[in-house]
Formats: structure tokens, C-alpha cells, sequence
């Protein structure tokens, strides 16, 4: 069984991490910052959650919330360019908060995934 970049970066620590500056950057951008609850905490929750899903760890996302549903998720919101831009910043400045745990290989592949996903989910 091979390493999964959930292992590699040390597991959900990594990925609390990661999102709780993504959401420091939602906090304070004025186009993103209303497309969110006003308390993040649950929010934070469930995308740590998620992304350790996705990376390779345990299956708690899809166990207390179901299948992702990304678009399905997202859809109530416009989501335009300048959103998705937006969104972008803020997880490429978390990223790079974070980089010092990930290889050039994992930290590529993380934003390659995030590029294409925000992408994706743009609805407007």
C-alpha cells in the first residue's frame, strides 16, 4: 500500500492547519467573506474534514455528512470569475502558510487540484 499525501504531511493537524488560514483569508476578502456563515467554525470543520478525506484519510467527512456533492453544494451560491479568483488567493496564500510540510510534488498537486476544482464550481 503505497503513502497517501494525507500520510506524507502527517495527517489531519496538517489539514486543520491549512484550512483555518484559508479561513482567515475568507474573514477578511469583502466578495467571499458573505458567501459564508457568520460563525466559520463548522465550516472549517468539514472542509479539514474533506480535504484529509480526499488526500487519503480516514472517511469521517463522508460518514458524518455523505457524498461531497460539490456542485450541488456550491450551486446556491454565484460563484463568478472574479469569486472563484478570489477563493483561489485565499487557499493559494493558506498554501503557502502550510508549504513547509509538503513537498514540491504534494504542494503541486494540491494546487492543481484546487485550480481545477474552483474551476469546476464556477456557476455565473
Amino acid at each position: 500500500m503505497s503513502e497517501t499525501l494525507y500520510d506524507r504531511v502527517g495527517g489531519q493537524p496538517f489539514f486543520d492547519r491549512l484550512v483555518t488560514a484559508f479561513y482567515r483569508y475568507v474573514a477578511e476578502d469583502e466578495l467571499l467573506r458573505p458567501m459564508y456563515p457568520e460563525e466559520l467554525d463548522e465550516s472549517i470543520t468539514w472542509l479539514a474534514l474533506f480535504l484529509a478525506q480526499y488526500y487519503g484519510g480516514p472517511a469521517t467527512y463522508m460518514q458524518e455528512r455523505g457524498h461531497p456533492r460539490l456542485r450541488m453544494r456550491h450551486a446556491p451560491f454565484r460563484i463568478t470569475k472574479r469569486a472563484r479568483d478570489a477563493w483561489l488567493v485565499a487557499m493559494n496564500c493558506a498554501l503557502d502558510e502550510v508549504k513547509d510540510a509538503l513537498s514540491e510534488d504534494d504542494f503541486n498537486e494540491m494546487t492543481g487540484y484546487f485550480d481545477l476544482a474552483a474551476h469546476q464550481l464556477r456557476n455565473v
